[in-house]
């Protein structure tokens, strides 16, 4: 029979191999998995610092910094938006929006010298109607009527 003593030697060191990997390999994924869930909740905000303009469908329109605006739009207020330019698409082109509602999204202050319960504001998002401007049929006709008359 072996004594325990030889036994608990060697136990001990196979414990300590095989434990201290595992240590460092539990440690490392916790860390990539916070990492992973913060950079995936800072991706959901990719128009962070700025006031959204977007149409009852979803279909985003524009996107303008918080520091360039003096004021918010109030509900009411009409808007003139240069839209986003892309063909096919007649919803998003430029013309008069009237803004439906307005919300805004907050989250907690990361400055050590305020307080606790300060939050700032993150990003705000204007709910819109079309109200008037050329549509993508009325601005390609119109420049093939250009091209014909310069002809």
């Amino acid at each position: 029979m072996f004594p325990i003593s030889n036994v608990t030697t060697y136990t001990s060191f196979f414990g300590f191999i095989i434990g201290l990997p595992t240590l460092a390999a539990t440690y490392y994924q916790s860390w990539k998995s916070r990492r992973e869930n913060e950079e995936a909740r800072q991706s959901l905000l990719f128009s962070g610092n700025c006031l959204e303009f977007i149409l009852h469908d979803g279909t985003s329109i524009n996107l303008v910094p918080l520091e360039t605006l003096h004021s918010l739009p109030k509900p009411g207020d009409i808007v003139l938006l240069p839209g986003s330019g892309e063909r096919g698409s007649p919803d998003v082109e430029h013309g008069a929006y009237s803004v439906s509602r307005i919300e805004h999204i907050y989250t907690r202050s990361n400055s050590g010298r305020e307080f606790q319960k300060h939050a700032r504001l993150v990003k705000a998002v204007a709910h819109v109607d079309r109200v008037s401007g050329p549509t993508v049929s009325d601005v390609s006709s119109l420049s093939l009527s250009r091209d014909l008359d310069s002809r």
